[in-house]
């Protein structure tokens, strides 16, 4: 049951301060991007964007599994929500979309991939 369990760690790691910021760019994307009008683009930049930057800030201060589990998952969905929702006429939206999404697919499965297998030192 370690997999949903808190992981005893010394601080946060860089991929969690790096969701935070990703999670809170997806949400700010369809103001700064100027597509609040295509609304499907918009929901889903604003509900993945504030669910990735909560549950960041929360590893931020307790560290479970699975929230990096939630936040690759939210990833992958942002990223082929161009596909899924039909806005690909959006090119903002999509490449807000394809790169965020990527950034915390990849921030996500670093994290993972560092908790499942710790470096040993030697000293």
């Amino acid at each position: 049951m370690a997999g949903l369990m808190d992981f005893n760690r010394k601080g946060a790691r860089f991929q969690d301060y790096a969701n935070f910021v990703l999670g809170a760019l997806l949400f700010i994307a369809p103001w700064a991007l100027g597509y609040t009008h295509e609304m499907m683009a918009a929901r889903v930049a604003w509900i993945g964007g504030l669910v990735v930057a909560i549950l960041s800030l929360a590893a931020i201060f307790r560290f479970a599994e699975w929230e990096e589990w939630i936040n690759l998952l939210i990833g992958a969905g942002v990223f082929i929500s161009p596909y899924v929702f039909h806005f690909m006429h959006v090119m903002h939206a999509v490449a807000t979309h394809y790169v965020l999404g990527l950034l915390i697919v990849l921030a996500s499965a670093t994290e993972l991939w560092a908790v499942h297998h710790p470096q040993r030192r030697f000293m």
